[in-house]
């Protein structure tokens, strides 16, 4: 009974979202999820109906005896037909060794996602808002910018190409 609240209680939608899990690994826990929800049914069904049979009501029933005779004589003989379901056990803890691996794969990439935005938020937290900022600290920050700009002074370039473009021309004149 635990085992059915706490089925019910995963929301898997949620999951498959929020773990970013790939598509190969979706498809085999809706599949997976589809099977024993099947399964389920199925034992549940074959669980409500009646297991033994009434021969004394078929005997007074029936005028025919050696009939009812006849069927209980192979209802006591019969012996159900074993199968062997040790591939299907192997099958199903391949799949499982899968999916467990597939997980930790997937436990791994969050974590060092994880960490990555940690860092990039502490990194957030930690800087100086933007209006506090001067050309200095942006030349340190970017060496790169420094360069550009100097190259551009010694040549004498004193607009920025695709300014005008992307920003329209402030020209009042």
């Amino acid at each position: 009974m635990a085992t059915k609240a706490a089925a019910v209680a995963v929301d898997f939608t949620r999951i498959y979202s929020s773990l970013g899990l790939g598509k190969e690994t979706i498809t085999s826990l809706q599949a997976f999820r589809k099977r024993n929800s099947e399964a389920q049914r199925i034992s549940n069904q074959y669980a409500t109906q009646p297991t033994s049979v009434d021969f004394a009501h078929y005997r007074s029933i029936l005028k025919n005896q050696a009939i009812v005779d006849e069927a209980e004589k192979l209802l006591k003989e019969f012996k159900p037909v074993t199968y062997d379901v040790n591939a299907h056990i192997k099958a199903i803890e391949t799949f499982e060794s899968k999916a467990v691996e597939k997980a930790q794969e997937t436990e791994a990439k969050i974590d060092v996602e994880l960490k990555e935005l940690q860092a990039t938020l502490a990194n957030i937290e930690d800087a100086r808002p933007f209006d506090q900022l001067t050309a200095d600290d942006v030349g340190k920050a970017h060496p790169r910018i420094v360069e550009v700009v100097e190259t551009m002074l010694k040549k004498g370039k004193w607009t920025v190409p695709g300014y005008k473009e992307k920003f329209g021309d402030l020209n009042l004149l």
